[in-house]
Formats: C-alpha cells, structure tokens, sequence
C-alpha cells in the first residue's frame, strides 16, 4: 500500500511518527497524523490557523480524549466534565489526563531501524512507536478514499479525507475549524 503513497503522504507518517516520539508517546495515533499534516501546511489552502487547531488538540487531550457527545452525554447525568477535569489537575498537577501512556521497551531491530521505525532510548538500545488501531484504520480508509476517486496515489488529502471519515475527537476540531468532508473534497 506505501507505494501508493505520494512524497507528501509518506512525510505525514514519518511526521506523525516524531510527533508522538516528540510527545513521548507509546503509540502513533490519529492525533499525530493531523500534527503532522498541519506541520507540513497540508491544511493551510483551508485557512486554518494552525495553532488554534493544535490548542484545541490539546485541549481535548487534558479532557481525556473524550468527544464533544460523550461529553454532552455526562452533561445530561449531571456531570460536569470541566468541573472533574479541574479538581483532578489541582490533586495531581495540571495536565495530568494529557499526559502520555508510559513508554513501552522493545528490542531494537536492524530492520525497524534500517526504516527509520527506532529511535535512541538513550540506553544503547531503540524503541518503535507503533500505530493505534485507528491510525491503522486511517491508512487503510486513505487507500479506499483514493480507489473509490479512482485516483492512482495516496496523498495528504486522502489521509485528510480519511481522519474526516472517522468519528471522534479529530474531526470534531477540523469540523470546528471549518474543515468538513465536503469542504475537504471540494478543495480536492
């Protein structure tokens, strides 16, 4: 499938690679692609503010990742998500819910690393960040997105088409941001 990929498309999983390398995160997630489309201006033709969007990432990161209708829902229960979020991060320090999993270890491999899969752990050895299922399934939509367009290559936009196809916290901030599906196929 990655040979399908364009130059650009590739750069976003590699981006999104030392995005959660960056964020010291155990795993690539959908988050990380969007970082790094908006990293290689692959939204700026949309107009996006490219800090606002990453704010907003982080701002549904410290409330757990939970989306705005799971968040409505407790609402309806008489729950007050700020108000949880709040009295966790006085407790336990602020940002505390957006703090990264702990990083697993694995055994460095010649291969991983001859793909740019490992990095230094600073102990002589190296770690691969694997990719969530939904990452996974981001990918994998790229592909079905540019098949069922009849398009020959993934590129940024069909990686942008399939974050918009998946539900969740994702594309609730490029939805608030302006970027629908439609809008994104448009430009496209």
């Amino acid at each position: 499938m990655f040979e399908r990929f364009t130059r650009d498309a590739r750069s976003t999983v590699v981006g999104a690679v030392a995005e959660a390398r960056q964020a010291r995160a155990a795993t690539v997630t959908e988050e990380h692609l969007l970082l790094s489309l908006l990293a290689l201006g692959a939204l700026d033709p949309f107009g996006v503010d490219r800090e606002a969007v990453a704010a907003d990432l982080a701002a549904a990161r410290r409330r757990g990742g939970m989306s705005r209708a799971d968040e409505e829902a407790l609402a309806g229960l008489g729950i007050d998500l700020g108000e949880i979020v709040s009295r966790i991060e006085e407790a336990h320090g602020e940002g505390v819910l957006a703090a990264p999993a702990p990083r697993r270890r694995t055994l460095g491999g010649s291969l991983r690393s001859a793909l740019g899969r490992d990095e230094p752990d600073g102990r002589g050895g190296s770690r691969h960040v694997p990719f969530t299922q939904g990452s996974k399934k981001v990918l994998e939509q790229s592909l079905r997105i540019a098949l069922g367009r009849k398009d020959k290559h993934i590129g940024t936009l069909h990686l942008l088409l399939a974050l918009l196809s998946r539900p969740g916290t994702v594309a609730e901030v490029l939805t608030d941001h302006g970027i629908t599906y439609a809008t994104a196929e448009a430009h496209g």
